[in-house]
C-alpha cells in the first residue's frame, strides 16, 4: 500500500501504545486507519462518530488517493481546525503526523512504537521441528497417571477400611462403561438432538469420498462411518473405539466454507485422530480424573456415625483426590495438545501440503460451539458428560472452538474465500502475545491457533514449500501491566468477600457481617462496571475488533456490529442459543446470555431459529477467552428485537447488596 501523501512510499504495518495495529508511513509519519479503527483510540466513540457525519455534510474532494488508489474526500473535523482524508469505499480515514492526537475524546497520547516497523526477520526453520514420540509419550503419560490411580486406591483402601473390592470394582466400571457406552451415546445425542445424517461414500463430494478411500487403504483402515450436520457453522469432530469403527462427522457449513484441498484436511486431520488410537486413549486417560473426582465426591457425602474414627482420614483423602483430580485434568489437557499436533502432521504427509490445513484452520476458527458446560446446562465439576472422550477429537476444543481465523476469510463461496494473512496476523497478535491467552491454553485441549499454524507452516517449509504464514513481528510491550488489572477486577468480589469473612471472624459481631456485605457489594459494582461498560457502543466491523490486542473476557470493547446471522453456535444443535454471524469482513461467534440458563434453552429452542439467514444489528461487548466474541446486550432484526439482561441483573444485584449492607451496618451503629 502507498502512502497517500508521499504516493511513492509503502505504508508499513506498526503497533501503538494502546495495542492496536495501524499502517504507517516511516516517511512523513502519517497514519492510515482502516474502517472503524479510528474508534480504538477515542474516549467517547459515538461522540467522534458524531462528528465525522457532521464533518461528511461539508466534505470536499482531496488530491489524495487512498493506499487502494481510491478517490478520497476532505473531511472538516470542529469547523475546520483540523482536515482529514477519508475514503468512501473502504470507510479508511489517512490521518497527516500528528493528526490523530488532535481529534476529540482521544484517550491517551497515541504514540507509534517505531521498534515494530517492518517486523522481523525470517525465523521459519527449514527442518521439521521434532514432536515428542507419540507411543513413548502416550505410555509415559497412562503410565504414571494410573500408576498414580492406584497408589491412591490403595491408600483410600487402608485409611478408610473401604472394601478393597468396592474400590476396584469402580474403577473398572466407570472405565468399561465410559468406553463401550460413549459412541453410542454421542450417536443417539447426534439422532435426536441435532439436524444431522449419515451418508454413504457415494453421497460424499467425489474428491473427498476418493480421498478418504486412498487414506483409508494406505493405513490399512475401514471407510469411517460419516455424518454430515445441516447447519451453516463449520465444525469437524470424530469419535469411537477404534480406527476401524470411526465416525468422523462434519458441518455443511464446513463443506461451504472451504475448497476441496481444504476439506480433505480437515478430513485427514480426524482420520489422524483414529489412525493414532486416540479416541481409546484420550477416553483412559480422562478417566483417571473421572475416577478421582468420583472418589472425592463419594468420601464428602459419607456421614459419620457414631465414633467414626475414619472421618478426619476421609475429609484429608477427599480434598487430596480433589487436589489430584486438578493436576490430573491438566495433565490430560496438555496431553490432548500434544495429540493435536500429531493429528496435524498427519493431515500435512497425506495430503503433501500442510499449507491446506492451516488455511482451513484459519477459514473455520470462529464457527464452531461455545461453552459446552453452559450450553448443555451440565456443569463441569458435576463430571457426569458420559462424552468427554469426543472432545479432544474435534478440530478444535468443544469448549472454546470459536478460535482465531475467519478473521480472513473474504468471501461467501467455497472457492472464492481467500484468507488475506495480513488480517490474520492481526487477529494472531493476541494468541501470540496477551498473557491471557497462555492461562486460557492451559485449560484447552487444543492449542492456541496461532502455535499450530507456526508447526504446519514449519512442516510446509521442511517440504520445500512456501511456508503458510511467519509470525516475525517484533511485540511492542509485555501487556502484563494490562493482564494484572484485568485479573484484579475478576477476583474483586471473591478478595472481598474474603475480607468480609475476616472482619466478621475478628470482630465477632453481626455488625461486622453487615458491612462485609456492603464490601462486597461495592467489589461487585466496580466489577461490573469495568466487565460492562455500558456507553459508547461505536459501529465496528469484525476485523477492526479482531486488531484489538488489549482485550480479554474481562476488559471489552463496546460495539455496534451488522452483518448475517449464517447458523447456531452448536451447528445442528436444535435448542443453541448463540449464533455465528458474518459481516464484510469477517466471521464471529455471539454468545447469547440470560441470567438463568433455563431461558437460554428457551430462547434456543423457540426464537433462535427467527434469526437464522437474518441480516441483523448486535448491540454488545467483545471479549476474549480465548476465542473471540461478542457478548449480546441487544440483538435486531428488521422485525424482531431480543435484549440479554445479564447486565442488568448484575447491577441490580449488586445495588441491593449495597444497600442493604449499608442501612442494616448503619442501623446497628445508630442503636
Amino acid at each position: 500500500m502507498k502512502c497517500p501523501n508521499c504516493k511513492n512510499e509503502d505504508l508499513v504495518s506498526v503497533m501503538t501504545k494502546q495495542g492496536v495495529e495501524v499502517d504507517f508511513c516511516p516517511q512523513c509519519e502519517g497514519i492510515w486507519l482502516d474502517k472503524d479503527e479510528i474508534y480504538h483510540f477515542t474516549k467517547i466513540p459515538t461522540y467522534l462518530k458524531s462528528k465525522i457525519e457532521e464533518a461528511m455534510k461539508l466534505q470536499k474532494p482531496s488530491s489524495r488517493l487512498s493506499p487502494s488508489g481510491s478517490p478520497m474526500v476532505e473531511l472538516p473535523i470542529l469547523e475546520g481546525e483540523i482536515n482529514i482524508d477519508y475514503c468512501p469505499e473502504s470507510g479508511g480515514i489517512w490521518l497527516d503526523k500528528g493528526e490523530i492526537n488532535k481529534l476529540p475524546a482521544i484517550k491517551a497520547n497515541v504514540q507509534i512504537d517505531k521498534g515494530t516497523l517492518g517486523g522481523g526477520k525470517s525465523s521459519m526453520p527449514k527442518m521439521l521441528l521434532p514432536l515428542p514420540n507419540l507411543a513413548f509419550r502416550s505410555g509415559a503419560v497412562l503410565f504414571g497417571m494410573y500408576a498414580l490411580l492406584t497408589l491412591f486406591l490403595i491408600i483410600l483402601v487402608e485409611l478408610t477400611k473401604i472394601s478393597a473390592s468396592l474400590a476396584l470394582i469402580v474403577g473398572i466400571a466407570v472405565v468399561t462403561i465410559h468406553f463401550l457406552l460413549g459412541p453410542f451415546l454421542m450417536d443417539l445425542s447426534l439422532k435426536f438432538l441435532f439436524k444431522m445424517r449419515w451418508v454413504g461414500p457415494t453421497d460424499l463430494p467425489i474428491n473427498l469420498n476418493n480421498f478418504i478411500n486412498k487414506v483409508c487403504n494406505d493405513k490399512k483402515m475401514k471407510f469411517p462411518r460419516m455424518g454430515i450436520i445441516l447447519d451453516g457453522s463449520p465444525n469437524a469432530f470424530t469419535y469411537g473405539h477404534h480406527p476401524n469403527n470411526a465416525r468422523i462427522v462434519i458441518t455443511q457449513g464446513l463443506l461451504d466454507l472451504l475448497n476441496e484441498e481444504e476439506t480433505e484436511a480437515v478430513v485427514a486431520h480426524e482420520i489422524g485422530h483414529a489412525v493414532h488410537w486416540d479416541m481409546l486413549i484420550m477416553t483412559l486417560a480422562q478417566l483417571v480424573p473421572l475416577i478421582l473426582y468420583y472418589i472425592y465426591r463419594t468420601l464428602i457425602r459419607i456421614k459419620s456415625q457414631g465414633r467414626d474414627k475414619s472421618a478426619p482420614y476421609r475429609l484429608l483423602i477427599a480434598l487430596s483426590a480433589y487436589i489430584l483430580y486438578v493436576i490430573s485434568e491438566f495433565i490430560v489437557l496438555w496431553f490432548s495438545r500434544i495429540r493435536e499436533f500429531f493429528a496435524d502432521r498427519f493431515s500435512g504427509e497425506v495430503t503433501g501440503n500442510p499449507n491446506n490445513l492451516a488455511s482451513a484452520l484459519v477459514k473455520i476458527g470462529y464457527g464452531l460451539a461455545g461453552d459446552d458446560t453452559r450450553k448443555t446446562g451440565i456443569k463441569q465439576k458435576d463430571r457426569r458428560d458420559t462424552l468427554n472422550g469426543v472432545g479432544p477429537m474435534g478440530i478444535f476444543d468443544s469448549r472454546t472452538a470459536k478460535m482465531l481465523a475467519v478473521s480472513g476469510y473474504t468471501g461467501p463461496t467455497k472457492m472464492g474465500g481467500a484468507v488475506d494473512k495480513e488480517k490474520l496476523k492481526d487477529a494472531a497478535k493476541w494468541d501470540l502475545w496477551n498473557p491471557w491467552a497462555a492461562y486460557y491454553e492451559l485449560q484447552s485441549t487444543h492449542p492456541l491457533i496461532a502455535k499450530r499454524l507456526k508447526f504446519l507452516s514449519n512442516q510446509s517449509a521442511a517440504l520445500g514449500k512456501e511456508p503458510y504464514i511467519e509470525f516475525n513481528e517484533k511485540k511492542p510491550e509485555s501487556y502484563w501491566d494490562d493482564f494484572l488489572i484485568d485479573l484484579a477486577f475478576k477476583i474483586l468480589p471473591f478478595i472481598a468477600a474474603v475480607f468480609g469473612i475476616i472482619l466478621l471472624v475478628l470482630g465477632g459481631k453481626i455488625f461486622f457481617l453487615w458491612l462485609g456485605l456492603f464490601i462486597f457489594g461495592s467489589a461487585y459494582l466496580m466489577q461490573t462496571l469495568f466487565v460492562y461498560p455500558n456507553y459508547d457502543f461505536a459501529e465496528m466491523n469484525v476485523r477492526s475488533l479482531l486488531k484489538k490486542v488489549k482485550v480479554s473476557a474481562v476488559r471489552p470493547v463496546s460495539c455496534l456490529i451488522k452483518g448475517k446471522i449464517i447458523g447456531r453456535g452448536i451447528p445442528g444443535l436444535i435448542f443453541s442459543e448463540d449464533f455465528v454471524m458474518q459481516d464484510e469482513t469477517g466471521i464471529i461467534f455471539l454468545d447469547y446470555r440470560q441470567p438463568l440458563g433455563i431461558f437460554n434453552f428457551l430462547f434456543g429452542l423457540f426464537r433462535a431459529v427467527e434469526y437464522i439467514g437474518k441480516d441483523v444489528e448486535i448491540v454488545g461487548w467483545y471479549r476474549r477467552s480465548p476465542v473471540p466474541y461478542i457478548e449480546i446486550k441487544k440483538l435486531r432484526a428488521r422485525d424482531k428485537e431480543s435484549t440479554c439482561f445479564v447486565y442488568h441483573v448484575k447491577l441490580i444485584f449488586s445495588v441491593v447488596i449495597i444497600t442493604l449492607g449499608f442501612a442494616m451496618a448503619v442501623s446497628l451503629l445508630m442503636k
